[in-house]
């Protein structure tokens, strides 16, 4: 089955083409300044000498997603012969609320769900179901799966998701927490299973997705207990420019000293805060770092920060499972930053937490990284969404055909 994935923003898209037999990437690519001026493809197929681009008018989503078509069924950097050969197209969707706790067939009913649940989203679902409905009208017949952010956090007991906040707030608007990065955690959930030659139902995982937006995820016997996320993707963590956990009283006190608006302070807590904020410098830790070893105190600051922040959840989720099997790192910072991982791990030895520091000497691939004597295993896997989505998509497909039958 060949699967296309489609992850869409507001002004841009990322896609793969996908071989299901043998889990082979065929394609991949992104289409840039949707509706703007300078609308361009770029696309890369997988053995090619180069990447192909095109710079041509895309007003709309329905524009953007004929390029990829053609793109990808072009005689010179294709991959498929014709559109009859794609299979599915799996679509990330950011937020189904409480509805949906698995990826679904869309249908008319499901796009409703979606339309409800931008306003939890506002940002995310617009252009999710935009190039969702764009897909629809240049293909018809294709079936179609939404993969959500929010699915795999679903099985959050109440005292996990429940905000001490008048409960009208939940039955009325919505108001718990959610969770989201739920298709990385899941890959590397499953992934962390395979390695370590043991089912997911015997054992109790922290997966790290540790990037520019960063959230941990406690997962007992294959069922999430407790995310760092929370309502949005703004609680938890301190990250590249959002706050995290912070005194909600905070930002009306300085609101009211500033003279901000609502606006503004959620621009402040989303945009200038979290390790950009505290450095003044950047919120690339490759930058951070840089600035670290030049003697910047700030910037020394900000990793100290960043990583108590990721070590008080790893010990707290500990405590609320009675125990950890393994602790995933994965995303950009995890998969790549060898220091802040050292960083992250130090003095959790009364836990059993061991790093091998020479084999932390590792990015972007696979590999175990504790020491022989970690009671807890160590493991860096590198995430791909993508292949998730694919897979949820091929079993909704093969669920959806063999329910016809």
């Amino acid at each position: 089955m060949k699967v296309l994935v489609i992850n869409c923003g507001s002004s841009s898209l990322k896609y793969q083409v996908l071989d299901m037999e043998g889990e082979q990437l065929l394609a991949k690519g992104l289409v840039e300044r949707i509706g703007m001026d300078g609308s361009v493809i770029t696309h890369t197929k997988v053995g090619a000498d180069e990447k192909w681009k095109n710079v041509t008018p895309m007003p709309t989503h329905k524009e953007a997603i004929a390029q990829v078509l053609g793109a990808i069924v072009d005689p010179e950097h294709g991959v498929l012969k014709s559109m009859d050969e794609l299979d599915a197209v799996g679509h990330r969707v950011v937020h189904a609320g409480e509805h949906y706790s698995h990826s679904v067939v869309i249908d008319d009913a499901v796009l409703k769900v979606l339309d409800e649940c931008s306003a939890l989203a506002p940002l995310h679902n617009p252009p999710n179901i935009l190039g969702i409905r764009a897909c629809q009208e240049l293909m018809p017949n294709t079936p179609m799966v939404a993969v959500f952010d929010t699915a795999f956090h679903q099985t959050m007991p109440a005292e996990s998701y429940i905000y001490a906040l008048p409960y009208d707030y939940y039955t009325k608007y919505g108001v718990r927490r959610y969770g989201f990065h739920g298709t990385s955690h899941k890959y590397v959930a499953h992934r962390a299973a395979e390695m370590l030659g043991l089912p997911e139902s015997q054992l109790k995982l922290i997966t790290c997705h540790l990037g520019n937006g960063a959230s941990i995820t406690a997962i007992k016997n294959g069922k999430v207990v407790d995310t760092s996320m929370g309502f949005t993707p703004l609680e938890g963590l301190v990250m590249g420019t959002r706050c995290g956990d912070i005194d909600p009283s905070i930002m009306t006190y300085v609101a009211e000293k500033e003279g901000l608006s609502n606006e503004e302070v959620n621009d402040v807590m989303n945009k200038q805060s979290g390790v950009l904020g505290i450095s003044g410098i950047s919120s690339d830790f490759r930058d951070l770092e840089a600035a670290a070893e030049d003697g910047n105190e700030r910037a020394q600051l900000a990793m100290k920060v960043f990583a108590h922040k990721v070590r008080a959840f790893i010990g707290s989720y500990i405590a609320e499972m009675n125990g950890v099997d393994a602790i995933i790192f994965t995303a950009g910072v995890g998969e790549n930053d060898m220091g802040m991982r050292d960083i992250i791990c130090d003095n959790l030895d009364n836990l059993g937490i061991h790093l091998d520091l020479i084999r932390n000497r590792t990015r972007g691939k696979e590999a175990v990284i504790s020491a022989d004597d970690s009671k807890v295993k160590i493991l860096l896997i590198p995430t791909n969404e993508e292949l998730m989505i694919a897979r949820d998509t091929v079993w909704k497909v093969n669920e959806l055909k063999n329910s016809q039958h």
